[in-house]
C-alpha cells in the first residue's frame, strides 16, 4: 500500500509502498476512505515531539472494515468505522472509573516477538498513536475504532476521529458549558471550531472567537460565533473582559500556545474556568497569577473530549446528521496523498481550517 513516512532527518513526508502484516487476533484492517491533517501531526513532523523513526503519521480518519481478527466480536467486514488514538482496555483503574480516554492503551500496541504491523522489507516502520491514518490500509487494535452508521459521509466522519471530539467533549463533558453562559475561544483551527460549535449547541449565550487569521474567525462566525477578535490587533484577555464586563465563564485554549494558555485564565470572569484543549509541547510552562485563583477562577485540561470515544463519536455523528453540527463548513480542501506536504504547508502558513486527504 502507500502511506506517508516521515524519516529520520527530514521534515516532510515521502510516500512509499509499505507492507501490511497479518490481522492478529484482536486487530481489524481498514481501508482508508479519508484522513485528516491536525496540527498535532505537523508538531511531530517538524521535531517538537520525539517519536520513532520512520514512522506513518497521522491518526484522523475512518473508513470501511476489510478483515477483522480471530478474536474480535464487535465488528465484521464491511462495516464503516472511526478511528481513534485512545484506545481503552477497559480494566485499567482509569477505564473502569469512567476515565477510559486517559487508558495508556498498552494493550493496543503488539507484545516482543509479534512482528510490526508496518515494515519494508521486513524493517520495522513505526505506527503512530495506534492509528497511521496517512496510509491506505490502517491495521488497528480493535479498541481503536468505532462503528458508525453507513449513512454518514465517511470523509466528513473522518474529522470526527479527532479535532471535533477533541473540541466538543472538551464542551459538553468537561467544561459543561450551560445554556446562557459566555464562552472565549482563542484558535479557531480544526478543534477551535469545533469548541464554537459545542458552544453553540450547548446554549451559550455569547460566544467570543479569537484568531491571527481573519479566514478563521469568518469560519468561526459561519458556525456560531457572536463575536469576534483579531489576536494580532488587541490585547486577547483585555479585550475579552471589556466585550463582557468582567469577563467570560468558559474560556478555551485552543491553539497550543503557552501565550494563550496565559491569556484564557486573564480572560475569565469571578468563578470562570479555563479550559486548556491545544498540544502545548513539552516541558514549556505559563504563568498564573495566584489572585486570580482565590475567586475560584479554575484552570483544567481535556484530553480527547473527555469521554469513552465508543460513546461520544456516534452521538456526534447524529449531530451532524441531524443538521446541528456543521461539518464541510471545516473542509478548507480534498486532497490526494501526493499532496500532502502541500497541505501541510497551508496549515504552517496558518490559512488552512481542516485538510483532508481522500483515498
Amino acid at each position: 500500500m502507500k502511506a506517508a513516512v516521515l524519516r529520520d532527518g527530514e521534515k516532510t513526508l515521502r510516500v512509499e509502498d509499505v507492507d501490511v502484516d497479518r490481522v492478529g487476533p484482536h486487530e481489524l484492517l481498514v481501508q482508508t476512505s479519508a484522513a485528516g491533517l491536525c496540527h498535532s501531526d505537523l508538531n511531530h513532523l517538524h521535531g517538537v515531539f520525539d517519536i520513532p523513526r520512520p514512522s506513518v503519521l497521522g491518526h484522523e480518519s475512518a473508513g470501511i472494515v476489510v478483515e477483522v481478527g480471530s478474536e474480535v466480536v464487535d465488528f465484521v467486514a464491511g462495516d464503516h468505522v472511526i478511528t481513534c488514538l485512545s484506545t481503552f482496555c477497559g480494566r485499567c483503574e482509569r477505564c473502569l472509573s469512567g476515565s477510559s480516554y486517559l487508558c495508556a492503551g498498552s494493550h493496543s500496541v503488539r507484545p516482543p516477538g509479534a512482528g510490526p504491523r508496518l515494515h519494508q522489507s521486513g524493517d520495522e516502520v513505526h505506527q503512530f498513536l495506534n492509528v497511521s491514518s496517512f496510509a491506505e490500509r490502517l491495521l488497528v487494535h480493535e479498541t481503536a475504532a468505532v462503528r458508525i452508521t453507513k449513512d454518514m459521509p465517511l470523509d466528513l466522519a473522518a474529522l470526527i476521529g479527532c479535532g471535533v471530539t477533541t473540541g466538543l467533549g472538551a464542551v459538553f463533558h468537561r467544561a459543561r458549558v450551560s445554556p446562557g453562559e459566555t464562552v472565549a475561544v482563542l484558535g479557531c483551527g480544526g478543534i477551535g471550531l469545533s469548541v464554537v460549535q459545542g458552544a453553540r449547541i450547548a446554549g451559550a449565550s455569547r460566544i467570543i472567537a479569537v484568531d491571527l487569521q481573519q479566514e478563521k474567525l469568518d469560519a468561526a462566525t459561519l458556525v456560531g460565533a457572536t463575536d469576534v477578535l483579531r489576536a494580532d490587533r488587541c490585547d486577547t484577555a483585555e479585550a475579552i473582559r471589556e466585550l463582557t464586563d468582567g469577563g467570560v465563564d468558559h474560556c478555551f485554549e485552543a491553539a497550543g500556545s503557552v501565550a494563550t494558555a496565559e491569556a484564557a485564565v486573564e480572560s475569565l470572569a469571578v468563578g470562570g474556568t479555563a479550559t486548556i484543549v491545544g498540544l502545548i509541547p513539552a516541558g514549556r510552562t505559563f504563568p498564573v497569577q495566584a489572585r486570580l485563583l482565590l475567586d475560584d477562577r479554575r484552570v483544567q485540561g481535556a484530553m480527547m473530549g473527555a469521554r469513552n470515544f465508543r460513546l461520544a463519536m456516534p452521538k456526534y455523528v447524529d449531530l451532524f446528521l441531524s443538521g446541528r453540527l456543521m461539518l464541510e463548513e471545516m473542509v478548507s480542501s480534498r486532497i490526494g496523498l501526493d499532496s500532502i506536504n502541500d497541505g501541510f504547508a497551508a496549515m504552517e502558513a496558518g490559512g488552512s481550517l481542516r485538510d483532508l486527504v481522500v483515498f
